[in-house]
């Protein structure tokens, strides 16, 4: 069996694996990264979104190359219709512009190689190594080879499903009520969509929205992300998206020409996302936002963090949970209120009626938010609506 040493090994090519990898490279540290699929940047279970923030916030300018189209801002539609319309700068970390995901995410993983980690590609984690307690590499195969990779820190960058978590003894299961089933087209020769991120609530999609993305031209995609527990069957998300499809004037002439499906997670963070010899970032370490389902820039954020905490363990050669837990530090004071606010506001509203969203709607409409956030909404809502925030005071 091939055995390889590294000082850190990055299990998946996701934005946030590969960020670790360019930072914890650009820092001096010796990085492999790995990635199951024949390609980084495929088979992807994303709407596309970011904002301009999103990115300048880790140092990345955006690039006409891996940029589909900029937007305007975004319009929530409530089940009745009403609308309220925000520009970029008042929306979340989803909007602004709509990315080519896999030119993207092969742009982030190259950035990784220059600064020089090393990236095999076809090559599946299969368990981790634990010494004493600790996490000291992982177990893998690569083009049908097995491996064995020691590494003073194991990176779990493998997404929603994320193995290597569980494997060294991180509790990462999820309730159905924090997981959402998504299914998007890529359609062509559609009408009238305007350059905003659109988001549809209400019953048209149970316990999550239809989205609808520009990506230039007659061209968007067009999905939807249904909690799996309002699902009674396989297939019915699609089912969902079909029939709202065929109602929307805009879009029941176009054709798909690319079709994706998968779940992510719309819980809380994870408690703990460092083990002596282990750290847990991205998709895998649960900061996808629960109420947008929106983890890119997330990720690159976490990452950043990852990144330059490795590169600093790596010169002092010292891998410990205590050493890493700057990490932890960092990107929990960058999002964890935020994502907790957004989970407790995610139980909440998808409690309410169709009725109720509306009126919701029609109240943050005529209020006005400076910036659209949970806590803003939750503000505007407290106005008119207390008793629907009642269970949201602490955050308030």
């Amino acid at each position: 069996m091939k055995k390889l040493n590294y000082d850190i090994v990055v299990v998946g090519g996701g934005p946030a694996g590969s960020m670790t990898a360019w930072r914890a490279a650009k820092a001096g540290a010796k990085v492999l990264m790995i990635e199951k699929r024949q390609e980084i940047g495929s088979s992807l279970r994303c709407a596309e979104g970011i904002s301009h923030k999103g990115l300048y916030k880790v140092g990345i300018t955006p690039d006409p190359k891996w940029v589909s189209t900029e937007v305007a801002g975004a319009r929530l539609v409530s089940p009745g219709g009403h609308l309220l319309q925000i520009d970029e700068k008042s929306a979340g970390n989803e909007v602004g512009m709509v990315l080519e995901r896999h030119m993207f995410d092969k742009y982030v993983a190259s950035e990784a190689a220059r600064a020089g980690a090393e990236i095999m590609l076809k090559t599946s984690a299969v368990d981790v190594i634990k010494e004493n307690g600790k996490v000291t590499g992982v177990k893998a195969v690569s083009y049908g080879e097995p491996l064995t990779i020691k590494a003073g820190c194991v990176v779990a960058a493998d997404g929603y499903e994320s193995q290597v978590a569980r494997w060294a003894g991180i509790d990462s299961t999820l309730k159905p009520t924090d997981i959402t089933t998504c299914f998007q087209y890529r359609m062509t020769n559609i009408k009238h969509v305007q350059d905003y991120c659109e988001f549809i609530i209400g019953s048209a999609a149970p316990g999550g929205y239809v989205w609808i993305f520009p990506k230039g031209g007659d061209t968007a995609n067009v999905g939807i992300g249904v909690m799996l527990s309002k699902l009674k069957k396989p297939g019915e998300v699609k089912g969902y998206l079909d029939k709202y499809i065929a109602k929307d004037p805009r879009l029941n002439c176009g054709q798909p020409v690319e079709a994706i499906a998968g779940a992510v997670s719309i819980s809380p963070p994870l408690e703990k996302c460092i083990a002596d010899g282990l750290m847990i970032v991205g998709d895998a370490a649960r900061i996808i936002d629960p109420i947008t389902g929106g983890g890119i820039a997330n990720g690159l954020l976490q990452g950043m963090h990852a990144g330059n905490v490795l590169g600093r363990c790596a010169q002092a050669k010292d891998f410990t949970e205590a050493n890493m837990q700057e990490f932890e530090d960092l990107w929990r004071k960058d999002m964890e209120n935020r994502l907790w606010r957004n989970w407790m506001a995610k139980e909440k509203f998808v409690t309410l009626s169709d009725k109720t969203l509306d009126s919701v709607i029609q109240t943050i409409a005529e209020v006005g938010v400076e910036k659209v956030t949970v806590y803003n909404l939750l503000m505007a809502i407290k106005e008119k609506h207390p008793e629907l925030v009642k269970e949201f005071e602490e955050f308030l």
